[in-house]
């Protein structure tokens, strides 16, 4: 029997992002019996939700993420239309981002610790082997690719969890429609090869984007990234692999080849899945007994970020290599 119910209600508290097609608000649900929930709305602006091919891949968005519930990946809850603009509500993740991670370990010069850093991919990879195993409701496998693994859509909340957000320009069978082929779909410093010569790709893409942002998140700058476009471009293609201890002397070996691993440009030659990644990368932090947890670092972002952040860092990881003076 069908029922319907009544509209839910949002309170819009305040604006947590802004981009040219959209914002992303903090909310508050409300329900009957003063029923609240905070969570997030992500709002595209009136006159993109007026164009079919923009509306279209917003509601295939919200379409391929419904059904993508994982610890290490952000909920979407509901698609609505207020007038004639489309949002979606989603999980809200009271925390940061690792782009505003980076920055502030800049800010106080000081390395993220190697083992946080290689945790914190390392939970990408579970929710991006989830995703990508993922089968619809008559079992076919949904194909899906990120296409956009960049610090800005990885979020860490205040109890330690790691989700990945925004799955703007994934694809997947049958839900959203792309050109491989003619552009180029994702970050230019944040694309795979496949993406960067724009072929058609595939969960591996996802795997070598793992691998240039754990490079950023332990060297502090993403060694690809140049002042041109084009210059980028280039270095994903063609720029020799550094040798991570040359740059990070307490980078150990194994975590060494784990990047070189994850950074091979025929994706035939790095890891061929999400799964096999995580292993490597948790055989890495877990080989010798106990390592990070959410909780842990759950304790170093909360320091990190309150009033006494300016050494936490330092306090946390013992022989912690500071960053070199330039």
């Amino acid at each position: 029997m069908k029922h319907i119910f009544n509209e839910v209600h949002y309170e819009l508290t305040h604006k947590i992002a802004e981009g040219g097609m959209g914002m992303v608000y903090e909310a508050v649900q409300q329900g009957i019996g003063g029923f609240r929930k905070v969570v997030a709305i992500k709002l595209i602006r009136e006159e993109y939700s007026a164009i079919e091919e923009f509306r279209n891949n917003f509601i295939g968005e919200a379409k391929l993420v419904a059904d993508l519930i994982h610890t290490n990946i952000v909920q979407t809850y509901h698609l609505g239309k207020i007038g004639e603009q489309y949002f979606m509500t989603m999980e809200f993740v009271d925390g940061w981002n690792l782009e505003e991670l980076l920055d502030r370990h800049v800010e106080t010069e000081q390395y993220i610790p190697a083992d946080l850093a290689v945790f914190i991919v390392s939970r990408i990879a579970r929710g991006l082997g989830y995703a990508h195993r993922k089968r619809d409701d008559q079992n076919r496998l949904l194909g899906i690719v990120h296409r956009d693994v960049n610090p800005k859509n990885i979020m860490m909340a205040k109890e330690g969890d790691v989700k990945l957000t925004d799955f703007g320009i994934a694809k997947a069978l049958d839900i959203m429609y792309n050109k491989e082929g003619e552009v180029i779909a994702g970050k230019d410093e944040y694309l795979s090869p496949e993406q960067a010569r724009c072929e058609v790709t595939d969960h591996r893409a996802d795997l070598f984007c793992c691998g240039i942002v754990m490079a950023e998140l332990l060297l502090g700058y993403n060694p690809f990234e140049a002042m041109e476009s084009e210059e980028t471009i280039k270095n994903i293609l063609e720029m020799e692999i550094p040798n991570f201890p040359e740059l990070r002397p307490d980078i150990e070996p194994k975590l060494n080849e784990i990047l070189h691993m994850a950074l091979k440009r025929p994706r035939e030659e790095r890891y061929q899945s999400a799964e096999e990644m995580l292993t490597e990368l948790e055989s890495f932090i877990y080989g010798k007994g106990y390592g990070p947890t959410n909780e842990k670092l759950s304790s170093y972002v909360y320091d990190l970020f309150g009033d006494d952040g300016q050494n936490a860092a330092l306090r946390w990881h013992r022989g912690e290599t500071p960053f070199p003076d330039v």
